[in-house]
């Protein structure tokens, strides 16, 4: 073992940790030594959004200590920033062990003598951010992993606009949690009397908020009785979609049963992800049973939304994240032109993997588009740069995420199924499905059709052959992929886009990122991108072309679906 394994064992075994703690490591040096290897060979790194690990004992899982240093170095940073009273807020899902990992967060905040408000029990992820807007806090904490496996769990770290951590916060935050070296450090306890309870009352105002959205209220009257199937995935969205669906006008919303209990364990699903077919299977399963009009599943902290749908031949589809973003910003941005609302200075902004035809659809509706980097917080950060000169309308990325309105500063899977019901209402007054709304679009402004593919490499020696692959493609860019000349490279790391036959270099006005996207002659664009909360590199791939009529949609799919297989085998992805 390596020796300083070694030594971080040792101080674990006889430092100020409790005896649970200790007993379970001493089993762990019993038993495999690639799993104690695994648990210490890294300290669990606070990156720009905060922790996520698996749970467990060791320097690198989320577990008591990890938590309580990590708040004591945020505690510190709001208390060097900020005079007078501090206000933090504080929410959880339904993951095992998060209501512990609150209570313990809350208690450290308190007792560095930080206002808390935790909230009663579980709460999506987006009520988080509202209510630090709402309450007028710093900072605020939601303890979640999102979509991730149910041995993990994670720790979101907000600022007092609601949003995640953007420099130059969260790497102050990174020092200060960094100096934090040993439990001794942290306030454990003694401000219990700066705790607050909060629930109904938040509640309450930020479904009046999410109501306020509504573009077409009297179209949800005449279509009440739209068909809907919902699945919380045995996470917090149970806590507010029916809630909000009834409160919007919706009479026949179905929820899926089997999945409709919050727990940690996951039981009828491997992943708690929409993005995985099988996590939307139950609810599939009760849309053709009831012949519904829609399906719709939140991931455990409902800041992700997947929906279905029948498609030309009315068998049920699951759509993608790009398909259902298209859609919503469609929507949003059409329905607030035929209600006089638009503005001159609106704009809506998506992330850089996203789908260029919302570029394309925003362009020829005369709409400001902004790129950002992954990550709603960059959303958030363009919100708060452009305000109150530009009026943001809605954000969206690939990954199942949409933030629609100002007043929450992350995505929003609530606000996200309603807005989705009310679009698939009007759609069914117009006598349209939502995939007749897509083709329709795909007819207008063009077929962009997108792949995902997610390579997980496990343990240190997988993020050393993650660093390989991306130092490869930097280094030694391919010329051509799929028989098509690769024009153009965006490094997102050196900010910089080269023009592969000129060699011409222009600077790239985003922040440092780890990510490349190249530009092929036919329109093509594949980009690669390691994950910054899962052990994985993604690889995204984008193609289009003309769509005639909705009688040429399978054709063209086709087509682009080998373009697409021919990029992947071309680059050795399979």
């Amino acid at each position: 073992m390596d020796i300083n394994i070694q030594n971080k064992v040792a101080q674990w075994l006889n430092g100020n940790y409790d005896a649970e703690t200790v007993a379970t490591l001493k089993k762990m040096q019993e038993g495999n030594p690639d799993d104690l290897n695994d648990a210490f060979y890294r300290n669990l790194e606070f990156g720009t959004g905060g922790l996520r690990g698996i749970m467990g004992v060791g320097t690198n899982r989320m577990n008591k200590y990890t938590l309580g240093m990590a708040t004591q170095g945020f505690a510190n940073y709001l208390k060097k920033t900020f005079t007078g009273e501090i206000k933090v807020a504080i929410a959880h899902d339904s993951r095992n062990n998060a209501r512990f990992f609150a209570e313990t967060v809350a208690n450290v905040f308190a007792a560095n003598g930080i206002k808390v408000f935790l909230f009663e029990s579980l709460r999506p992820t987006p009520e988080l951010s509202f209510t630090i807007r709402h309450l007028q806090c710093q900072g605020g904490v939601v303890l979640t992993a999102s979509h991730n496996p149910k041995e993990y769990n994670g720790y979101k770290a907000y600022w007092n606009d609601g949003a995640q951590l953007v420099p130059p916060h969260d790497n102050n935050v990174i020092r200060e949690v960094e100096n934090i070296v040993s439990p001794d450090d942290v306030k454990w306890t003694g401000g219990e009397a700066n705790i607050t309870l909060i629930g109904q009352e938040v509640d309450e105002a930020y479904r009046k908020e999410l109501l306020s959205l509504s573009i077409n209220p009297d179209i949800i009257k005449q279509q009440h009785d739209l068909k809907i199937v919902y699945t919380p995935i045995h996470g917090t969205g149970i806590t507010q979609v029916p809630q909000l669906l009834e409160q919007y006008g919706f009479t026949n919303v179905n929820v899926v049963q089997e999945q409709a209990t919050p727990d940690g364990n996951f039981p009828t699903v491997v992943y708690p992800n929409p993005e995985e077919s099988e996590a939307m299977n139950l609810g599939l399963k009760k849309a053709k049973e009831l012949d519904a009009d829609i399906l719709l599943g939140t991931d455990p902290d409902a800041d992700r939304v997947g929906i279905a749908v029948k498609d030309l031949k009315g068998e049920w589809i699951l759509l993608n994240g790009n398909q259902t973003g298209v859609l919503l910003f469609n929507y949003i941005v059409e329905g607030r032109k035929r209600k006089g609302w638009a503005k001159p200075n609106d704009y809506i902004a998506k992330t850089v993997v996203t789908s260029d035809l919302i570029d394309v659809f925003a362009a020829k509706n005369n709409i400001t588009c902004y790129n950002v980097l992954t990550g709603f917080k960059w959303i958030a950060d363009l919100i708060r740069r452009k305000e109150p000169q530009e009026n943001f309308i809605c954000g969206g990325e690939e990954s199942y995420g949409y933030m629609i309105g100002q007043n929450v500063r992350d995505k929003d899977a609530v606000a996200s199924v309603v807005m989705i019901c009310e679009m698939a209402a009007v759609a069914r007054s117009n006598g349209k499905t939502l995939f007749e709304e897509l083709i329709d679009i795909y007819v207008r402004y063009g077929y962009y059709k997108e792949s995902l593919i997610s390579i997980t490499k496990k343990g240190m020696r997988g993020a050393e052959e993650i660093a390989e692959m991306m130092r490869g493609y930097r280094e030694n860019p391919p010329v051509t992929i799929n028989g098509s000349p690769v024009v153009t490279l965006y490094d997102y790391q050196l900010q910089q886009i080269r023009d592969i036959k000129t060699g011409d270099i222009t600077a790239l006005d985003l922040p440092k990122s780890n990510v490349l996207q190249f530009v092929l002659a036919d329109g093509s664009k594949i980009s690669a991108r390691p994950s910054g909360t899962e052990p994985k590199i993604k690889f995204y791939f984008s193609v289009n072309a003309p769509l005639a009529n909705a009688g040429e949609f399978d054709n063209v799919t086709a087509e682009l679906d080998q373009k697409i297989n021919g990029i992947i085998q071309d680059l050795k992805l399979k």
